[in-house]
C-alpha cells in the first residue's frame, strides 16, 4: 500500500533470508515503470535493547505517543529482532512530520539486540564463488541458511550437515540430489521446487502457439545452472518428439546478454524462451529492452517478469515461492525439523501476457492464448 510500511515490534522477529542472485525485495505497491522514491515508508525495527538513557524508552519516528508498542527500549541487550541478509528496500523513506524533522528513512533500527543479524554475502552471479560464502557463513555459525538459488544449496549443503537449509529451486530436488524424497526429505535440507523442466515443456508449446509456423526456437540458459541444464534437456528432447528444432544460447554474466541475442539472431530463431535461472530473473528489465530491440518474441519463467515488460510467461510465481520458504524458515527457527517438513511444490502455474509488449513487436495475439491468461 502506498504510504504504508513494515514495523517489527518489539518482541517479534523479521527472517528475511535472500542470496546474492535473488534477493529479497521490499518494494512499492505500485506497477513497474510507475514505481517513485518515498511511494512508501520502509521497514522499522524495534527492540527491547538499552538505550543511551538507562532504563528508558524511546518514541520512534513517525508513531503515535502514548501507545505502549511504538516505543523503543529496553533492558535486554541480548534482545533478537530477527535477520535481514541479501535484502533489498526500494522506493522506501519520506517525511511523516511536513518539515518538522519526523522521516522514515528506508531502513530504520531502534535499541536492537546484540543478536540481530544482518549480512550481506555476494557471489554476483560468479557461482563458483558460492561454497566460500557457504563456508564463510557456516563458520559464523548462523541458525539457518536460505538459499533462494539452486547454486547456492548445493553450496550450503557441501557446507554443512546440521545447519538447517531451506531452498528454492526450479529443479526435482530428488534427482538433483538435494533431498532424499520428497514426503520426508532427510537431512538438514527441505525447501520449495518448482520441477521446472516439465514447465519448460509447456513454454516449448506456447512457443509454437505464438508463432505457429516457427521453424527455430532458441533457449537462453545459464551454462552451469544445475535447473537449466536439467530444463535444457527436457526441453531437447521434447522438441525432437514434435520435429522442432531448437537452440541453445547461453550467458553466464549480464555482459553476455548482447553477444546471445545476436546468436539467437543469426539462428533465425522465431520465439526466445527465457531459463529458469537467478541471473536472467534479476535481469528482467535489460532482457526485455534486447527482446524490443532485436524483435524477438520472448517466453519468461515467471509471470513477475511480464509485469516487467516480457511478453509472455508461464510458471509459478517466484516471490510467492520465496515466502514460502520464508515459512518454513520460521518453522524451522521455532523448533522444526528439516528432515520433517515436506517439500513445497507450487500448485498454481498461470500464463501472463503483456497486450502492450505484444502490440510494440507487432504480433497478432491468437484470442485463446489471451482468454487462458490470469493477467
Amino acid at each position: 500500500m502506498t504510504g504504508s510500511s513494515l514495523w517489527i515490534l518489539r518482541g517479534a522477529k523479521i527472517d528475511a533470508q535472500g542470496t546474492a542472485t535473488n534477493p529479497i525485495i521490499f518494494t512499492s505497491a505500485r506497477a513497474s515503470g510507475t514505481r517513485r522514491p518515498g511511494d512508501w515508508g520502509g521497514i522499522i525495527i524495534i527492540g527491547n535493547g538499552v538505550i543511551n538513557r538507562t532504563g528508558a524508552t524511546i518514541l520512534t519516528e513517525g508513531a503515535a505517543a502514548g501507545q505502549a508498542e511504538n516505543y523503543a527500549g529496553g533492558t535486554d541487550n541480548n534482545d533478537n529482532s530477527g535477520i535481514l541478509r541479501y535484502v533489498r528496500i526500494e522506493f522506501a523513506g519520506f517525511d511523516v512530520s511536513n518539515g518538522a524533522g519526523q522521516e522514515l528513512n528506508s531502513l530504520s533500527s531502534y535499541a536492537v539486540g546484540r543478536d540481530v543479524t544482518i549480512e550481506q554475502r555476494l557471489a554476483e552471479g560468479q557461482y563458483e564463488r558460492l561454497p566460500a560464502l557457504a563456508a564463510d557463513l557456516v563458520s559464523r555459525r548462523v541458525n539457518l541458511i536460505a538459499a533462494l538459488a539452486p547454486q547456492a544449496a548445493f553450496a550450503a549443503k557441501a557446507a554443512t550437515t546440521t545447519i538447517p537449509i531451506v531452498f528454492v529451486a526450479a529443479l526435482d530436488p530428488v534427482k538433483a540430489g538435494l533431498v532424499a524424497s520428497l514426503n520426508r526429505p532427510g537431512g538438514n535440507v527441505t525447501g520449495v521446487t518448482f520441477i521446472g523442466s516439465s514447465l519448460g515443456v509447456k513454454r516449448l508449446e506456447l512457443a509454437r502457439e505464438l508463432v505457429p509456423n516457427v521453424e527455430v526456437i532458441a533457449l537462453l540458459t545459464h551454462p552451469h545452472s544445475p535447473d537449466a541444464l536439467e530444463e535444457l534437456r527436457d526441453l531437447q528432447i521434447a522438441a525432437k518428439t514434435i520435429g522442432q528444432q531448437l537452440v541453445a544460447v547461453t550467458a553466464t554474466s549480464d555482459r553476455d546478454f548482447e553477444a546471445a541475442f545476436a546468436s539467437v539472431v543469426r539462428h533465425r530463431a522465431g520465439v526466445l524462451l527465457i531459463g529458469a535461472d537467478p541471473l536472467l530473473f534479476q535481469s528482467t528489465e535489460q532482457l526485455v529492452a534486447l527482446a524490443a530491440r532485436y524483435h524477438i518474441p520472448a517466453i519468461y519463467p515467471s509471470s513477475e517478469n511480464v509485469t516487467q515488460g516480457g511478453l509472455m510467461s508461464y510458471g509459478a510465481s517466484i516471490p510467492d515461492a520465496w515466502r514460502l520458504a520464508g515459512t518454513y524458515a520460521g518453522k524451522i527457527l521455532k523448533g522444526a525439523k528439516p528432515a520433517e517438513l515436506p517439500i513445497v511444490q507450487p500448485t498454481k502455474f498461470d500464463l501472463g501476457i503483456n497486450l502492450k509488449t505484444a502490440k510494440a513487436l507487432g504480433l497478432d495475439l491468437p484470442w485463446f492464448l489471451q482468454q487462458r491468461a490470469a493477467r
